[in-house]
């Protein structure tokens, strides 16, 4: 049976698709790349146009996963510290990486003008503070940034300039950064896998990889029993990294559940009175909320965490209160859309790439910063199987570890750091 995408504000207001074929019989290709989002689209993409026969299998619909759902925050950086960056690979490297991530801003703004995209893209975000300690992490962390990273035009705004752009008493100030931004990311996803495809790249929908065998040509196995022989692979699955591929690289990621809400249409006055300019918001608690205006003047709220998989506590409604802590005057506001996904953490939070075999490669672990670095991670790969291995290498030098308890332990263990966590952000 067919899986359509799940009812959210994205799927409601995304551009026309085609429901792309299914993959039947056997067939033959330079690279098979297996997972239909963002990574997986963009490395099929970057591939294609180098000239390489590409074969794309998604296993429900392309951007079915957290590249059709997330809140469509584009932020510079990782979802861990550079500081835990240069403590594994140093200074130098670190430095690299970071300007990878630079350059995964200006990769989103290039594809979405090279092939036209229609996906909402603005520029402009805010990391903000509640506490004070908050405020002065952000204010070092800004010092960081350009003493150590040359990355300059951040600006802190206090309360009062704050104030100028979102209007809510809940935060002390923020930390702007106009070289980030907000997308919709299903359109997002859709237009890149528009593009792969005008580049020539064969992609099949209802194709769930549920095995390889490796060799000089990889043989990529499907649930129905059909298959991909190619020279390389591309693993781009994230949170639905299937064991039957690869149990060593299941166990390293945990796939954590988050929520959205989308308000009605509030009117233009209305959304622009809250937030006076078009950026994305983000606080920095450990269980954090986030939140943007779309462009039909709704408001789209999303945060808390799911580290057990299910929606006991009715996440929509426990969402909405979260909404009204900053903008207690959307409490008329009807709900119209709910809707929750998976993205896939690390231990450490640092992103996972690498290689399961030779002509094999990997990319996961984007720890909730997946808009941006998805597509240039499929850009690396891209390099990588074209001979330029030199900037993928920067992200294999990361050590990874897995994450503890096993299937029956690992769950429990993680919802009670999660409540510590919970317990910091209110100190």
């Amino acid at each position: 049976m067919a899986i359509d995408h799940v009812n959210s504000y994205y799927a409601a207001s995304a551009n026309p698709a085609p429901a792309r074929p299914v993959l039947a019989g056997d067939v033959e290709a330079d690279v098979c790349v297996v997972g239909g989002g963002i990574a997986g689209c963009s490395t099929a993409l970057h591939l294609a146009e180098r000239g390489y026969r590409v074969v794309l299998l998604e296993a429900h619909r392309v951007g079915w996963g957290a590249s059709g759902r997330s809140g469509g925050q584009a932020i510079v950086g990782y979802a861990c510290s550079q500081d835990k960056l240069v403590a594994q690979v140093g200074r130098d490297a670190a430095k690299r990486m970071f300007d990878i991530s630079v350059e995964a801003q200006a990769l989103i703004g290039s594809l979405v003008a090279r092939h036209r995209i229609d996906c909402d893209l603005h520029w402009g975000h805010l990391h903000t503070a509640i506490k004070p300690r908050q405020a002065d992490d952000l204010k070092s962390h800004q010092e960081q940034l350009e003493r150590e990273y040359g990355y300059l035009g951040t600006r802190w705004l206090d309360r009062a300039e704050l104030g100028e752009v979102l209007v809510t008493d809940r935060y002390l100030g923020g930390l702007r950064d106009d070289r980030s931004g907000h997308l919709h990311p299903l359109n997002y996803t859709l237009g890149i896998a528009a593009a792969a495809e005008a580049a020539g790249v064969q992609i099949y929908e209802q194709a769930a990889v549920v095995g390889l065998d490796q060799g000089p040509a990889v043989r990529v196995r499907t649930a129905a029993g059909a298959s991909v022989r190619a020279k390389h692979v591309a693993l781009c699955c994230n949170a639905f990294m299937d064991s039957r591929i690869s149990k060593k690289l299941r166990d390293r990621i945990m796939p954590v559940g988050t929520y959205i809400i989308a308000t009605e249409p509030l009117g233009q006055a209305r959304s622009e009175a809250l937030l006076r300019e078009n950026v994305a918001v983000s606080d920095v608690n450990f269980v954090l909320d986030y939140f943007r205006r779309s462009d039909d003047h709704r408001m789209l709220f999303g945060g808390r965490v799911s580290y057990s998989g299910r929606d006991a506590l009715n996440t929509a409604r426990a969402t909405r209160v979260r909404m009204l802590k900053v903008f207690p005057g959307l409490a008329d506001a009807k709900i119209e859309y709910a809707w929750g996904g998976h993205v896939d953490i690390t231990m450490s939070r640092a992103p996972d790439f690498g290689r399961l075999a030779p002509n094999v490669y990997y990319l996961q672990g984007f720890s909730g910063h997946g808009i941006a670095l998805t597509g240039i991670a499929g850009k690396l790969v891209a390099e990588t199987i074209a001979g330029q291995a030199e900037r993928f290498d920067l992200f294999t030098r990361l050590k990874h570890r897995n994450f503890p308890g096993g299937p029956a332990l690992r769950m429990p263990g993680l919802v009670l750091a999660m409540l510590w966590f919970r317990l910091k952000d209110l100190l």
